[in-house]
């Protein structure tokens, strides 16, 4: 069987809950006993995690078999089925918690992309992704993102250059730390800046950078920032960034609005697993 990084992500994931073995399941069910399971959520959401949920069975028993009834990026209404397995009882059982945490999670997290994305839908602004993801898991959190409807940031530090503040203290300025990442960086890759004050922004605008994040500014001071960059760089505002904010923001007329919480602090979907009698 072939296997790839998201599988000894997997597998870690099954030892963890597995440990020596699954007891319960080993003491009631016979290894010949097949059965037919459903899946649903409890409440209305966004679906994404079909990947990793199905591959769980497929690396216990590749005998399971699943039919889809939802595409990740669907949005599917409380109490409706989003696929069916069939299979042996014992695999079912052993991979239904480790599958469905994976399944709720990532639906989670594309959930509130959606929500997110449909509160600036009307705007040129789109809604980014951070580096704030679970370890291990910003892969299957960033397609999450994307199933939702959001874009993704950096994936890792090698895919662009942003200089946040801890680099400009180890390197003395905006201006300084600019011009080493032009001359050492591969020139494919766009330099970007973050600032948390007005004359930050220009300093940056003047040292030629490619995208200038606005961190923690306020509403109108993002405003005041649009303007004064007036097309010379593309802006990105980052900091406080909720439902309930995310519009006023986005009508600033920014470029980009970065949002840790779609990954860190996205709820879990309620979605449950119920065998066919």
């Amino acid at each position: 069987m072939k296997m790839n990084r998201t599988d000894d992500l997997l597998w870690l994931a099954l030892e963890e809950d597995l440990g020596h073995g699954d007891v319960t399941t080993d003491s009631l069910v016979d290894a010949e006993s097949m059965g037919e399971a459903v899946v649903f959520g409890r409440e209305p959401f966004v679906i994404s995690g079909t990947y990793p949920f199905r591959r769980v069975f497929e690396l216990l028993d590749p005998a399971v078999r699943i039919e889809w009834l939802a595409r990740d990026g669907d949005a599917v209404e409380a109490n409706v089925n989003v696929c069916r397995l069939r299979g042996a009882m014992k695999t079912l059982l052993t991979g239904e918690r480790t599958a469905l945490n994976l399944l709720q999670r990532l639906s989670g997290v594309a959930t509130l992309t959606r929500r997110m994305v449909q509160e600036i839908s009307g705007t040129k602004c789109r809604l980014l992704d951070t580096r704030k993801t679970t370890p291990l898991w910003r892969l299957l959190e960033k397609n999450a993102v994307v199933h939702g409807g959001g874009t993704n940031h950096r994936f890792g530090l090698s895919d662009g250059i942003l200089i946040k503040d801890n680099h400009l203290a180890a390197v003395g300025g905006i201006g300084e730390a600019v011009k080493r990442a032009r001359e050492k960086a591969p020139h494919t890759l766009k330099v970007e800046v973050e600032v948390e004050t007005l004359e930050g922004l220009e300093e940056a605008l003047h040292a030629g950078a490619d995208i200038v994040m606005l961190d923690n500014f306020s509403v109108d001071m993002l405003r005041e920032g649009v303007a004064r960059a007036h097309g010379r760089a593309l802006i990105e505002a980052s900091g406080g960034v909720k439902p309930e904010t995310v519009r006023a923001i986005a009508e600033t007329g920014v470029d980009f609005v970065s949002c840790g919480a779609l990954t860190h602090s996205a709820r879990a979907i309620d979605i449950s697993m119920e065998f066919c009698s």
